[in-house]
């Protein structure tokens, strides 16, 4: 059976539908299978309701060519309004009893991903919310396949990660029992590096733990990026983890990161994440349905791409540059320049150079005119932003992922083409070009119509650049002499 026969006149629900990975897996459905219905829950955000959120998001450049092949698609959409760490999922009886009836297939996507999350807030989101997610699948009376996503990450404290699970420091139950009593948490997480991964590790072996009940299994992608090629190639909705730091680099904003250059990236695109998840669920469905699988361990697929297409973050930057050159932003505010290590003093050193001098001459001047100095504000930001990436920039793991590489052997040719995420061949250069275009586009806005001008402003920002660091030589040398002059008195 194929995977579009799979899902063709099913009811799916899906969790974490407004994020990035969420979004595209949607489109990808609609776009290519024949479903019934498409369940997806949303809370209310910003003065915001779910049904504003939802016709918001279907406004969405990716939706564009949804909305010319199917004009209707948005019939097939069941907004249930529910907030993921309630009890029952906040859902409304009605709504409850047409999931437990109806919904074949559930993509568990919902997730806080802000690392620095307070530990009782990333508790009640990552891992209350999959208990309540969970219990409602129980429930379900066809359900066919449930997947969870989480994070080729979860367990980073790990140099080698499999597809398996590991042991945690604590249970879930035991953490919620701390954080009820209001005991100190500060310790728990041990060797993991933000709340984040920690929730993901745990909630795993609740998963593991849950009497193996339902037909389930755990994807787990590593740092997802921009679209590939579908939708549209170089896809972002915001300017999060990788996206913000390529923005800051080629405006000029930073201009000293952590970062290992002779590291390996882990990137997947966000378009081949959604295929992958589409595919998790079909293999499945299929396993559970030809063969007794309750009693065995629910299955883990690890989605990265340094296996079969590794790619060293410095070949990676360099990409970034040779793109940068030919379309150099025009909201740039300084020449591309920036400082890769990942010795803490010596970005410590060059922020101070680089980022804290000029701030302070810059809001200097902005407090002498009456206006808010903000420059060092920003910057504080910024490097705080970078610093809970830098596990990521300046380390490398090795990952297994055999059972995504024996998935891929399972699909036909036409499923193969249809959702394609093998990386055997992928053009990294190619893809950086996506990005950068991407962030120009998405992130900043600009289309390719400033190009003249951004080279313009780019050759400007160039001798501007080049007279600094002359500048800079000269007051070097010129501190040298007094001490050469100095020193025989």
């Amino acid at each position: 059976m194929s995977i579009t026969e799979t899902f063709q006149n099913g009811t799916i629900f899906v969790t974490g539908c407004t994020g990035f990975l969420g979004k595209i897996l949607i489109e990808k459905l609609l776009r290519t299978c024949d479903v019934k219905n498409i369940a997806i829950l949303v809370r209310d955000k910003n003065s915001l309701t779910a049904s504003q959120r939802v016709e918001n998001m279907f406004k969405q450049s990716i939706f564009d060519g949804l909305r010319i092949e199917k004009p209707d698609f948005v019939t097939k959409i069941k907004i249930i309004d529910g907030h993921l760490e309630e009890n029952l999922l906040g859902i409304s009886t009605e709504n409850r009893d047409w999931l437990i009836k109806n919904v074949n297939f559930v993509f568990h996507c919902a997730a806080t991903v802000k690392f620095n999350e307070a530990l009782q807030v990333a508790t009640k989101i990552n891992i209350q919310g999959t208990e309540n997610t969970l219990a409602l699948a129980t429930d379900m009376n066809n359900l066919k396949g449930f997947v969870y996503v989480s994070t080729a990450y979860s367990h980073c404290p790990r140099n080698e990660i499999k597809e398996e699970f590991y042991p945690v420091p604590i249970t879930v139950k035991k953490l919620k029992q701390l954080i009820i009593l209001d005991e100190n948490i500060d310790n728990v997480l041990e060797d993991w590096p933000n709340t984040y991964t920690f929730t993901k590790a745990l909630t795993e072996n609740m998963i593991l733990t849950n009497e193996n009940q339902l037909p389930i299994s755990i994807f787990r992608p590593s740092i997802v990026v921009c679209t590939q090629s579908e939708p549209e190639p170089g896809w972002f909705d915001s300017m999060q983890g990788i996206a913000a730091l390529i923005t800051s680099v080629i405006v000029g904003f930073v201009r000293a990161l952590p970062i290992s250059t002779n590291k390996k990236a882990d990137f997947v695109p966000v378009d081949y994440s959604a295929n992958a998840l589409i595919s998790v669920m079909w293999d499945t469905v299929i396993r559970y349905k030809n063969s007794d699988e309750k009693n065995n361990e629910p299955k883990i697929y690890n989605y990265v791409s340094s296996f079969d297409s590794p790619l060293l973050l410095g070949t990676f930057l360099n990409y970034v540059y040779e793109t940068y050159y030919e379309v150099p932003p025009l909201q740039s505010i300084w020449y591309i320049c920036c400082v890769y290590s990942a010795n803490r003093w010596i970005i410590s050193i060059m922020r101070f150079l680089l980022h804290r001098v000029p701030s302070a001459l810059v809001d200097l001047s902005l407090f002498i005119c009456g206006k808010n100095p903000n420059m060092l504000k920003m910057y504080a930001k910024t490097e705080k932003l970078t610093d809970t990436l830098s596990v990521f920039t300046t380390n490398e793991w090795k990952f297994d992922n055999s059972n995504t590489r024996k998935l891929w052997t399972l699909l036909s040719q036409e499923d193969r083409k249809k959702f394609h995420f093998n990386f055997e061949g992928f053009d990294w250069r190619l893809y950086t070009r996506n990005i950068v275009f991407g962030v120009r586009k998405h992130i900043l806005h600009e289309d390719l119509n400033n190009i003249t001008k951004a080279l313009s402003k780019h050759r400007k920002l160039f001798w501007l650049h080049q007279l600094c660091i002359c500048f800079f030589i000269y007051i070097v040398l010129q501190v040298c002499w007094m001490f050469v002059v100095l020193l025989p008195l």
